[in-house]
């Protein structure tokens, strides 16, 4: 070690008041902040923070209001819909231009890259941030949130929670869990040198987050 870098790494030690080759301290402990809010409370804030980045949100009563505003989101397009149990709740896969049920992942991939849409549900929503909380697993696959031009997250409210502190309080290990955890903020955009913003390069243009109320 030169005697410059000595000298910087003993003067920081002295003002920490350590000794050298004394082993650091334990970090702190980390302290997480929620928030108290209501489910309706929950909801407004998702919706307001989600339609900021561009987001479109509708709210429904019922999952059975679903069927008939997707088939007008999608407006003829085909769609690929992930393996969700809530979603065949919703009624979902009934819808003739939805395919679904898939399991081998390189026709998932080409299905998903030629449909018109992708549907998925999600883990969590964080009102704070109107950010979509998927983790990777058979029933939610990557591909479909993340490959369509257009998204379309079927929510119901109860998953919606206050903000990442919160997530990570229900996922503190989120590895254990899944091989990856997506947090979907907005469409998908970029900007070139020039700041020039574009939407749908790198993923889905558009986004849409149906709220179920039921049950919640």
């Amino acid at each position: 070690m030169s005697d410059a870098r000595t000298d910087i790494l003993g003067r920081v030690r002295a003002a920490l008041g350590r000794k050298a080759a004394q082993p650091a301290s334990e970090s702190p402990g980390v302290y997480l902040s929620t928030r108290n809010l209501s489910v309706t409370e929950r909801i407004e804030l998702f919706v307001r923070n989600f339609e900021k980045l561009n987001g479109q949100a509708r709210c429904l009563a019922a999952r059975a209001d679903v069927g008939p505003v997707l088939r007008e989101l999608l407006d003829g397009r085909t769609a690929v819909a992930s393996n969700s149990p809530y979603l065949r709740e919703c009624g979902i896969t009934e819808i003739g231009s939805v395919q679904t049920g898939f399991t081998v992942r390189e026709e998932l991939k080409a299905a998903c890259a030629s449909a018109g849409a992708g549907i998925t549900s999600c883990d969590y929503a964080l009102a704070e941030t109107g950010t979509l909380v998927m983790l990777s697993s058979p029933q939610e696959a990557r591909l479909v949130s993340l490959l369509p031009p257009m998204h379309v997250a079927v929510i119901p409210a109860s998953s919606i929670i206050g903000n990442l502190d919160e997530l990570l309080t229900n996922v503190p290990l989120p590895a254990e869990q899944s091989s990856s955890m997506v947090l979907i903020t907005g469409p998908s955009r970029t900007a070139d040198i020039e700041q020039i913003l574009v939407r749908g390069v790198h993923g889905p243009g558009q986004i849409h987050a149906l709220i179920v109320e039921e049950g919640a």
